[in-house]
């Protein structure tokens, strides 16, 4: 098939194994976030996203997303349950001491949505929730819960962003992913692999009391200088995490290398084109 792979920290079953929570985020920042820059980009451009927008972003992750809006001029709140991402998210946006680069219309919450409530403050005019679904079983209902959470912050008709795989056929890292789902299948559970469906997004909206308004398509290639980076970046999305469980990091490792095989130019890069689906909704 976010998630550019994007990086999947939605609720899901099962036990996570093992990793070096500093350095996956690390990877997912330096490696795998900018895959949805023409994500971000197209949103913000048919939103026209400006000095007049209050942004909520969902998942923020490591703060790519909202670093493209506050550059034009929005006043921007992120949120994320990952204190890792977060970190490197105010290292991006916030620097440490007062001065020409201070925005005080810049905001990250550790937490939920009810945590960036501000008593009197205006309502956002624009939420995201960038990262994609449509690739684990169950991601759907983690996202739901974030937006009946952030509805209420926002004004009444204000744009809600959802994004979600595109057909797997349009997706070559859809081969890749089969491979979290072959390793994972002694779980059996919640957070193994699955195709998108088409209307994931709506499904999702409408469970959240929001009503659909409009929706596009964006190519989101993966490309990364060599199969080391990719294995990273796509690790680093969490959603190998079940398969890993299932079995070890080693043979994630290995599947991955001979899964990402066929990708891989003469010149040792590795490129996966994608599609990615995006809908936008509106608040009651």
């Amino acid at each position: 098939m976010t998630p550019t792979l994007v990086r999947q920290h939605l609720p899901h079953a099962g036990s996570v194994p093992r990793v070096d929570l500093r350095a996956r985020a690390r990877d997912w920042s330096e490696i795998q976030e900018r895959m949805l820059v023409p994500l971000y980009e197209a949103v913000y451009e048919r939103l026209e996203v400006g000095p007049a927008t209050r942004l909520l972003g969902l998942g923020c992750g490591s703060g790519l997303s909202l670093l493209m809006a506050a550059a034009r001029g929005a006043a921007v709140t992120g949120v994320d349950v990952s204190p890792e991402r977060m970190t490197l998210a105010r290292e991006r946006l916030l620097p440490e001491t007062p001065g020409p680069r201070a925005r005080p219309d810049i905001r990250l919450v550790d937490g939920s949505p009810r945590d960036t409530a501000v008593p009197g403050a205006p309502g956002y005019t624009l939420v995201t929730a960038f990262e994609p679904i449509g690739c684990l079983a169950g991601d759907s209902e983690g996202l739901g819960g974030l937006l009946t959470e952030a509805a209420p912050l926002a004004r009444r008709g204000a744009a809600v962003v959802l994004a979600g795989w595109g057909p797997p056929e349009r997706c070559a890292t859809a081969s890749v992913m089969r491979v979290a789902t072959k390793l994972a299948e002694p779980l059996r559970h919640s957070g193994s692999w699955r195709p998108a469906c088409r209307d994931d997004l709506e499904d999702v909206a409408q469970r959240a009391g929001l009503k659909p308004d409009g929706s596009g398509r964006v190519a989101c290639p993966f490309g990364y200088a060599d199969v080391d980076s990719a294995v990273r970046g796509l690790k680093s999305t969490g959603l190998f995490d079940a398969a890993m469980t299932a079995t070890d990091q080693v043979q994630v490792d290995k599947e991955l290398t001979e899964a990402l095989h066929p990708h891989q130019r003469q010149d040792g890069t590795v490129w996966m084109p994608n599609v990615f689906r995006y809908l936008i909704a509106r608040t009651p």
